[in-house]
């Protein structure tokens, strides 16, 4: 690159006055500065450029490599679960019908009633109010107080 020292530009500076002249000087400096300018508002939006396809081609060849691996994964889940299927399908239909030798063949049953605590959890308050879904317990006498006629008072 060329180097300017102090000696140098103030060698260019007088051979412009001399030239050029110092009626005009200032409009041809202020030309030359807008110039400048110019060019290095140019260059940096090469680099600006230049570092954005740097970064495309690293994000793209980022995303090949995580598609990649998301493929090999997907092959292998496929895999295991082939396998788990065809050990299924080969595994003797007498280990899965009723045994003769167990005198109660209801050896699981399903529960009676479900817990309908978790079920009534699960509602979201909008739909209990809705439908007049009871959220609190009261006791008897608040009960009582709540569903007395108006007119009477005790």
């Amino acid at each position: 690159m060329i180097d300017f020292g102090f000696d140098k530009l103030a060698l260019i500076g007088a051979v412009a006055l001399i030239v050029i002249g110092p009626e005009r000087l200032p409009r041809v400096a202020r030309t030359l500065g807008v110039l400048l300018g110019k060019a290095q508002r140019y260059v940096s939006q090469v680099q600006a450029e230049v570092k954005q396809s740097m970064d495309l081609e690293s994000l793209n060849k980022m995303r090949t490599d995580v598609q990649d691996a998301v493929h090999g994964f997907e092959h292998q889940v496929h895999d295991e679960i082939s396998d788990i299927q065809s050990g299924l399908n080969h595994t003797p239909a007498s280990d899965w019908d009723n045994n003769s030798d167990d005198s109660n063949n209801d050896s699981y049953r399903a529960p009676v009633r479900k817990n309908w605590r978790i079920k009534r959890q699960a509602l979201p308050i909008w739909y209990k109010q809705k439908n007049g879904v009871k959220r609190h317990t009261q006791s008897g006498a608040a009960r009582v107080a709540r569903f007395r006629p108006p007119g009477q008072i005790r």
